[in-house]
């Protein structure tokens, strides 16, 4: 039987073995998968496979197994290969079927020759996603050192044999320094490498840095063409960006989907000098090759940057939230979320007095942000997205330590959250909306091409006196269908594409935001730090990390309950809303009686209940009452700036 360091190490050995009993039978690509599948399943063995999101690439194994956490940026059109093909032999004659399956390039032995026009070759199909790491991952997903579910192979990975790294060697201390002075990190490479006549294409080891997960959207390739694109949805992200080939059940997936893909990682060096090799050719007879010079440089990066992952087995994720199970219906997640309900009541509690603090000792405005956290689009009647819950702090002071906290606590709460400052600059020279490039014939980023589930603060008290050109208004209006239908158009030059999302929008401002949103809560602080920074600051460094991870779990786990109104509990809220109505007709309407069922609805799953009850509707009610008295408080003190 193979031992762990065959399917793991060399999974090429575990797929021929089984190509070669079953050569002559079909379904030789199904028992491939459920062995991977299987193998998987054996004692945690999810967590011996290295990730592309924890190991820089040129640390792993060429032609091993490897994971990565994403999300689709972009599909490429299918393309064909040769899933078995034969070779002969010149002299001998003889003759051995290969497969083409998990390849970028056909291998036959050195006497070997493809046999182009044989009978047994078999032409199949597969699809090529462009995916990039999870935007705006959290420390919560992405730091490997607070959290032990990260895999513990990472203190097993080989760099590969063509490349020994010194970095192994550096301390803890070292790599933070390397971390916060990049350029630190390049002298000390560059000075390890040895040139002749600035020839930088002799030099191993600044190429290398380049894989090592660039902090902007630019790769120089080693061909010295113009910088590449990594086509990262937002500014200063980090990871590798990756073409994953997939072979099975590829429609299931789509754009912005977020997926966990095991498979085996391809760097071959030959895939560069191919891809070299056929823009040199297509320029020398552009009917040769359909395909433009940028589209091919696009669509096959080096491989050294841009590696390939040829996919085994792949699922779409529910969560990315590594202190969660990863499926909440198997038999022992269950035990695990019914022995975290037993003190979700204390759990609750608790954040709320972390919240209440961090919101400067305003209880109803913590109360309201965590319904927001733990809301969700549950489904969509028509165009309408039912569930989301954009809040909108108001009454913030104009001070940025203030609104920067109070996105550093959501980030250390949430698996992915992104804070956009809304500034006239901002909105003027950003790309919100990805569009597509024909040219280059790809759907180029934008800000708001965001997975499911992240938190987007909107900072508006950043906001000053200036003219939006026609960039700022297509931002801005984007912005406003996002939070209101929850979809971004994309541009596709001649028309546009609805992409539905479910991004929970809390927006905070001085006054009443420019944008809409579904609550509007005006602060009310209680207390007025003398300093700001250190009192913000002090709040998240007395929270214990165990305490700090119940959290994390709480608005995570949350978001994930069914939930159901009993058609007794039905009928008693229209009773009570027909009441209301009759109290005051003019102020109470359908809207009014919306926006308090779905308060009631993440006020009972925020307590653990799955269905409302009397007592959440009240509340609810409570809540709500609560909110617009102070709204019409701070009317009547400001005039009718709200």
């Amino acid at each position: 039987m193979p031992c762990v360091a065959d399917w793991l190490n060399n999974p090429f050995s575990i797929v021929q073995g089984i190509f070669a009993q079953n050569v002559q039978n079909s379904d030789w690509e199904k028992k491939v998968t459920e062995y991977f599948k299987e193998k998987l399943k054996e004692n945690n063995a999810t967590n011996w496979v290295p990730s592309l999101n924890d190991v820089p690439v040129h640390y792993l194994k060429p032609n091993s197994l490897v994971k990565f956490r994403c999300m689709v940026q972009d599909m490429f059109d299918p393309e064909f290969y040769m899933g078995v093909y034969e070779t002969v032999d010149p002299n001998t004659k003889a003759r051995v079927l290969h497969f083409g399956k998990y390849r970028d390039v056909a291998e036959c032995g050195p006497q070997q020759e493809i046999d182009l026009n044989s009978s047994q070759t078999v032409t199949s199909e597969r699809q090529t996603f462009y995916c990039v790491p999870v935007p705006a991952e959290s420390v919560l997903v992405l730091n490997p050192r607070f959290y032990a579910y990260i895999s513990v192979s990472q203190a097993r990975v080989s760099p590969s044999t063509s490349y020994t790294p010194s970095r192994h060697k550096r301390s803890y201390e070292e790599d933070e320094d390397m971390d916060l002075h990049p350029s630190k990190q390049k002298e000390q490479h560059m000075g390890n490498c040895h040139c002749s006549g600035g020839d930088i294409h002799g030099c191993v080891e600044p190429k290398r840095l380049e894989t090592e997960a660039s902090a902007g959207h630019h790769l120089i390739s080693p061909n010295c063409s113009p910088p590449l694109d990594l086509n990262f949805p937002l500014p200063g992200e980090k990871g590798p960006a990756c073409l994953v080939k997939v072979y099975e059940s590829w429609d299931s997936f789509k754009v912005n989907d977020v997926l966990e893909v095991y498979g085996i990682l391809s760097v071959d060096p030959v895939l560069s000098i191919v891809n070299n090799e056929e823009r040199e050719g297509s320029a020398l007879d552009p009917m040769e090759c359909m395909d433009t010079a940028e589209e091919q440089r696009v669509h096959s990066p080096p491989a050294s940057l841009v590696p390939r992952i040829h996919v085994i087995l792949a699922q779409k994720l529910q969560h990315i939230n590594p202190l969660l199970p990863a499926c909440l219906n198997e038999e022992e997640s269950k035990t695990f979320v019914s022995n975290f309900m037993s003190e979700l009541s204390s759990v609750r509690a608790e954040l709320l007095g972390f919240l209440t603090h961090a919101l400067l000792g305003d209880s109803l405005a913590a109360e309201y942000l965590i319904l927001h956290l733990i809301s969700t689009v549950y489904a969509r009647r028509d165009v309408l997205p039912l569930g989301k819950f954009a809040v909108n702090l108001s009454g913030c002071p104009r001070n940025s330590i203030f609104t920067e906290h109070i996105y550093r606590i959501i980030q250390q709460l949430v698996p992915a959250s992104y804070r956009l400052q809304m500034t006239i600059e901002n909105m003027n020279h950003s790309r919100f909306i990805p569009h597509k490039d024909y040219t280059a014939n790809r759907l180029v980023s934008g800000v708001l091409q965001l997975a499911s589930n992240t938190s987007l603060v909107v900072d508006e008290t950043q906001l000053e006196q200036g003219q939006l050109d026609t960039t700022g208004v297509h931002n801005v209006t984007a912005l406003g269908n996002l939070i209101t239908w929850q979809k971004v158009d994309y541009d596709f030059n001649y028309h546009q594409m609805e992409f539905p999302c479910n991004i929970n929008v809390l927006i905070t401002s001085e006054g009443r935001s420019l944008l809409p949103s579904d609550c509007q809560v005006h602060l009310q602080p209680q207390i007025i730090p003398p300093n700001m920074e250190e009192y913000m600051t002090s709040l998240l460094t007395a929270v214990l990390p165990s305490v700090l991870n119940k959290f994390r779990i709480y608005l995570s786990l949350l978001r994930l309950l069914d939930y159901s109104i009993s058609e007794e509990v039905t009928k008693a809220v229209e009773e009570d809303f027909v009441e209301m109505r009759k109290n005051d007709p003019e102020s109470i309407t359908a809207d009014d009686l919306h926006k308090t069922l779905l308060v009631a609805r993440f006020l009972s799953l925020s307590a653990g209940q799955t269905t409302l009850s009397r007592e959440r509707w009240l509340r609810a009610k409570q809540l709500e009452a609560l909110r617009k008295a102070r709204l019409q408080q701070q009317k009547c003190v400001n005039g009718n700036e709200l």
